[in-house]
């Protein structure tokens, strides 16, 4: 036998050899599977709607070959998680369970997890929780735990409202089609409320929407998902969760108090209607992180008060035309997705192809500011009336040089050339872009603070919070709450 004929035998003998290493399996219980994880944590989600999707690996680093005599879900069908292992859908039909899974030396096989919970039959979310089992042909069971909390919700499809109807309730409603206020009907949102809408999903208003919230309990409008995109990031943080509230032509009389809208695609728009009477009170109401406008306005009558309009890609507050009356509000824009974002603050007397009369645009004690040097907008065309002031406020724009003194009265112009300025996110106690956290209270370095007028008829008495103002209101949605040490860091302002 000459050489080369050797060196093939020995070759060969090899290969069977390594393929004999591979295929072995063995049964010794000291013999273990390795998770990246030994709980698969599902984030709150309302009873009956599927979760997001988790996965986690199941390595076998043992030294030899491990064959799983079954992998199954501990309670079966009872707890409504749905497990596939390596491409095996463990379903009714194989009784919640796979048999014969191998997984050789060095090998990996990857799970998927998701849950659609039955309803708990309780007023909170409940934990729910079932084991993955892993037996091997050793003997040896190890377990993976699966768990998540369930919350029951009322859930509708498309909720039509065409009658007065008031919903109360502290039990989540899920709107997954849209809601409809018909012409003629008012819907009224008891304090405590929350609304949660499907992506696909806002509220059409054709007759009156009023929410009556407290500080308390704040009546909420917001997207369906209650889960998290990332572990830093929950969904109601990400905006055009929803499509947000819309009142047609045909509405008036409609009445946020104490409102929070957030994470929309529009927060609110106003559609043109007779400016003989009000379209929208939006007291004490947040319109926050929208993927379109914060408030769109337009041809129409509304008042707003103590109201946060905050991060939004399209103009945070837009009005055109109609009439507006502007107090203590805090309109800021720091959308961070974007940085051809629009101004926190837009009027004008037209629209697009449309001219509409500006009539009356006042705006007392309020901050406008954001990340741009501009971020104040007004927009008119010289044959179309337009009333617009400023009274007591701090506004992000370049300052005229000839100013109107009757229509800017103690308006502080923020300076963006000046780096010791108190200008822009320095306002406030926290912009957190990275974890998408804002909050627009006051930092006790603001400008804001006792800059106000005190207005009549009790518009300075309290702020958003329902916290009262002092003789010296700030400017904006809220009143800077002193605390003991708190008159010395001001006078070092």
């Amino acid at each position: 036998m000459n050489r080369n004929a050797l060196l093939i035998i020995s070759l060969f003998a090899m290969l069977l050899t390594a393929c004999s290493d591979d295929d072995s399996f063995t049964t010794s219980p000291s013999n273990l599977l390795t998770f990246s994880t030994d709980t698969v944590k599902l984030d709150t989600v309302f009873s009956r709607i599927p979760t997001a999707t988790r996965t986690f690996w199941v390595y076998n680093h043992s030294g030899d070959g491990i064959r799983c005599s079954s992998v199954r879900l501990e309670q079966g069908n009872q707890t409504g998680f749905r497990v596939n292992v390596d491409g095996i859908y463990l379903g009714e039909s194989q009784g919640y369970q796979t048999n014969e899974i191998e997984i050789r030396d060095k090998d990996s096989i990857r799970v998927f997890v998701e849950l659609t919970s039955p309803n708990n039959n309780a007023k909170t979310p409940q934990l729910l929780e079932d084991n993955l089992v892993f037996t091997l042909e050793s003997g040896v069971q190890q377990r993976v735990n699966l768990r998540g909390y369930t919350w029951d919700a009322a859930i509708y499809g498309l909720l039509e409202i065409q009658h007065d109807t008031t919903i109360s309730s502290t039990k989540p409603i899920v709107i997954q089609s849209g809601l409809k206020v018909d012409s003629g009907a008012t819907l009224t949102v008891a304090a405590g409320t929350t609304l949660y809408f499907g992506q696909r999903a806002g509220a059409d208003v054709y007759g009156r929407l009023i929410a009556e919230g407290t500080a308390d309990n704040n009546v909420v409008f917001r997207g369906d998902r209650i889960d998290r995109m990332f572990d830093y990031l929950p969904y109601d943080r990400v905006p055009g969760q929803w499509q947000g509230i819309h009142f047609h032509e045909s509405s008036y009389e409609n009445s946020f108090n104490y409102a929070d809208i957030h994470s929309a695609y529009n927060g609110v728009v106003c559609d043109s209607s007779s400016v003989e009477r009000l379209k929208l009170r939006a007291y004490n109401t947040i319109i926050h992180n929208c993927q379109g406008y914060g408030l769109l306005e337009t041809n129409c009558v509304v008042d707003l008060y103590n109201c946060q309009i905050t991060n939004t890609l399209n103009d945070c507050a837009a009005f055109f035309g109609g009439g507006a009356m502007l107090r203590h509000c805090t309109i800021a824009q720091f959308y961070p997705f974007d940085s051809n974002r629009g101004v926190a603050l837009r009027f004008a007397n037209y629209r697009n192809e449309h001219t509409y009369p500006l009539y009356q645009f006042d705006v007392y004690n309020t901050l406008v500011t954001g990340y741009a040097d501009d971020v104040v907008m007004g927009d008119f065309k010289d044959d179309v009336s337009a009333t617009y002031m400023f009274s007591h406020c701090i506004l992000r724009t370049i300052k005229p040089d000839t100013l109107d003194t009757e229509r800017f009265v103690d308006v502080q112009f923020e300076d963006i050339k000046d780096t010791a300025a108190i200008t822009g996110e320095k306002h406030f106690k926290n912009i957190d872009a990275d974890r998408q956290y804002y909050d627009f209270h006051l930092d006790s370095l603001s400008t804001a603070i006792d800059s106000g007028l005190v207005l009549p008829n009790g518009y300075s008495a309290y702020d958003r919070d329902g916290k009262p103002r002092d003789s010296r209101p700030d400017i904006g949605a809220y009143e800077f709450q002193h605390h003991k040490g708190a008159a010395n860091i001001r006078r070092r302002r």
